[in-house]
């Protein structure tokens, strides 16, 4: 019986301290990321000396645009480099050394979701960096009912995961770690 109750003193003791143990917070990556162009944004695209094959065109919500000669081209999840680099090859049997220019004249894709408790769920904007508590004031503050230190970051890029943050971590004299919101994320506040 007594190596029964040393076990016993042992796992309850585990489950105490495990449970007593803050989560630890996690690192979250704010470093600038290159612009990729989303759905619905609109683009200029102009090969040089070909007035022809340059033009404005919208991404479509499948993600493509519509060019002449080279057809559908995925143009949802690249930068504007990544996308003229496309372009020019795709060209290349029909123009002679093709430099293809592209630029985003609309930046339609780039939203934010906030829901739950706060005073105005929905999608936002995404214009330059917004931090989390920017968002937040966005959407209306929290609700009555919110639970502040339960909020959780849902990101979509290539790394996606969910990113737990406490409220009151943000706003502590010293100084939680801020977190920039990405194009995509939601913000849910339960």
């Amino acid at each position: 019986m007594g190596k029964t109750s040393a076990g016993f003193w042992t796992v309850l003791g585990v489950m105490l301290l495990g449970g007593c143990a803050h989560q630890p917070q996690v690192k979250v990556d704010n470093t600038e990321q290159p612009y990729r162009i989303g759905r619905e944004d609109v683009l200029d695209i102009a090969v040089w000396r070909d007035a022809e094959l340059s033009r404005t065109l919208p991404v479509r919500p499948d993600g493509y645009i519509s060019m002449p000669m080279v057809g559908e081209v995925h143009a949802a999840g690249k930068t504007p480099t990544e996308l003229a680099d496309s372009l020019k090859q795709a060209f290349q049997p029909y123009v002679q050394e093709p430099r293809v220019t592209v630029i985003v004249r609309e930046v339609n894709s780039s939203r934010v979701f906030v829901t739950g408790e706060v005073a105005h769920p929905g999608a936002y904007p995404l214009r330059g960096r917004v931090s989390l508590l920017q968002a937040i004031a966005l959407a209306g503050g929290f609700t009555d009912f919110a639970n502040s230190d339960g909020i959780v970051v849902i990101r979509t890029d290539s790394k996606g995961g969910q990113i737990p943050v406490r409220y009151s971590d943000l706003i502590s004299p010293d100084g939680g770690q801020e977190v920039i919101l990405r194009p995509g994320d939601t913000v849910v506040v339960p």
